[in-house]
């Protein structure tokens, strides 16, 4: 609890030095984005405000963001400056890190550590560890190419324009069912914010659904928020609320007296495919690391910098799983915040934190397709046309975003397909592959067994968690409609 109290005091203290979680850490790109130039000559348009500017009036264009990429700008919320020299310390670039990985996977933690089983928190541990080698290995594709500033970048170099267009692919998925499971966990939580609600109903919509397409219309006029310390505001304030989840979890779980059923066997190992995607999707992150390696004043920490972050982070998930199971035994659910005792005050917190998290995210997750979108609008088009284009398509993304999640209201389905189907593939698979490829002939024969191995493993655990989790979800898809 008293490094929690750090971290909190480290970021209400210094706010601009903050990064987002991991999601995602998308509304960066918004920082990006506004020193964006096409430039033509000696003339140039300023792709943000529609504006014609001069190139050489000191401010030096910025490279345009990645057509299909998500591109953060991780550099410019840690030292407040695009171009001007990196000024991360080792420390702040920590919490970037801690912040960004801390998200809405630590939900699910107690209960894939119930389904797995107590031995399953050496899995836990064990990706912890593989994703903080991979961040390594990011680093040094980075280190070999000054020029690598996204993800994209490093897949681009490794495997050329397939390479780029693959890892956008899976980076707009990530986004995309990210933004399902939140929608979908407004749906389980809002009916215990609101307990008086049961008897609203309309257009055949259910109570729980009714609150949810409120909280989202409320959320949607967000989209098209074009002021950037709002932005950053949003980006604290979602940190803020994952860090007051945990702490109020555990101490729901250390002081209610709960009584679970605490028998919960050593291992399951027939469940171990969907509880591997319930913990890969906790320590996705990985697309916004070069973007904290480039905020670094010394990127040779880099390395220190993910074991430290990666290394809290597991202690974090560990922490969080055993009190949660060990507090509801087998009636933890999905979400651990519906196991919370009604009458405490420190579940009314986490519950509140739990529905107003998503409302921090659809702007700052929507970034990405914002960029995309703005660079493909005709430059004649005036500030108020490319508002209206990019909040309409984001308003019209977002009820798609809802209408599925309305559709699927099955959270650990979504979560562990999301964690097997396109985590593993961002957080292991890629980044193995992207180093081998890069640095081939200057590694040794270990550190290419090494890297083999973990892509098979990443490909197995793929596999099979996303065929145990597709499954599953076709099973409770089933069996709703049979209802």
């Amino acid at each position: 609890m008293a490094s929690g109290g750090w971290w909190c005091w480290s970021l209400c203290a210094k706010p601009k030095q903050v990064a987002s979680e991991s999601v995602h850490g998308a509304q960066l790109a918004l920082q990006r984005l506004a020193a964006t130039r096409r430039c033509g000559g000696a003339d140039c348009v300023d792709v943000e405000a529609g504006k014609a500017c001069k190139c050489g009036d000191g401010q030096q264009p910025a490279a345009a963001a990645d057509d299909v990429g998500r591109v953060v700008a991780v550099e410019a919320v840690a030292g407040g400056q695009h171009h001007g020299k990196p000024t991360s310390s080792f420390a702040h670039s920590v919490i970037n890190m801690v912040g960004m990985l801390i998200g809405l996977g630590q939900l699910s933690t107690p209960y894939a550590l119930e389904n797995g089983g107590w031995a399953s928190v050496f899995l836990l541990i064990g990706l912890g560890a593989m994703c903080a080698y991979t961040a390594h290995i990011i680093g040094k594709c980075l280190d070999d190419d000054p020029a690598s500033r996204t993800y994209q970048d490093i897949g681009g170099r490794a495997f050329g324009g397939k390479g780029r267009a693959i890892a956008s692919a899976f980076i707009y998925l990530e986004i995309f069912f990210a933004l399902v499971s939140y929608t979908i966990s407004l749906t389980d939580n809002l009916p215990l914010v609101f307990p008086n609600s049961g008897g609203l109903a309309f257009a055949g919509l259910t109570s729980p659904q009714l609150l949810t397409v409120v909280a989202v219309l409320v959320a949607m006029p967000s989209l098209w928020i074009r002021d950037l310390s709002t932005i950053s505001f949003l980006s604290f304030a979602g940190i803020a609320m994952s860090l007051l989840i945990f702490s109020t979890v555990v101490l729901a779980a250390a002081f209610s007296g709960a009584a679970g059923n605490n028998h919960i066997p050593i291992l399951q190992l027939e469940r171990i495919p969907a509880v591997s995607g319930l913990y890969m999707f906790s320590y996705a992150g990985h697309i916004v690391f070069p973007n904290i390696h480039a905020a670094m004043r010394d990127p040779r920490a880099f390395t220190r910098v993910a074991v430290a972050s990666f290394a809290v982070v597991t202690a974090l998930y560990a922490s969080m799983a055993f009190a949660g199971a060990a507090a509801f035994g087998a009636a933890v659910s999905p979400q651990v915040t519906l196991s919370m005792p009604r009458g405490l005050a420190a579940t009314r917190v986490a519950l509140w934190a739990t529905v107003l998290t998503p409302v921090t995210k659809y702007a700052l997750e929507f970034a990405p397709f914002a960029i995309s979108l703005e660079r493909r609008l005709p430059a004649s088009m005036s500030p108020r046309a490319r508002a209206a284009a990019r909040g309409g398509v984001g308003s019209a993304a977002l009820l798609l975003i809802l209408a599925l999640a309305l559709s699927l209201p099955y959270f650990q389905h979504v979560l562990s397909l999301t964690g097997s189907l396109v985590s593993v593939a961002i957080s292991v698979v890629f980044p193995c592959a992207f180093y081998l490829k890069i640095r081939w002939g200057h590694v040794s024969r270990a550190a290419v067994a090494l890297n083999a191995a973990m892509i098979a493993a990443g490909v197995v655990l793929a596999v099979v968690g996303t065929a145990s989790s597709a499954k599953s979800l076709l099973q409770s898809i089933q069996k709703g409609h049979a209802a």
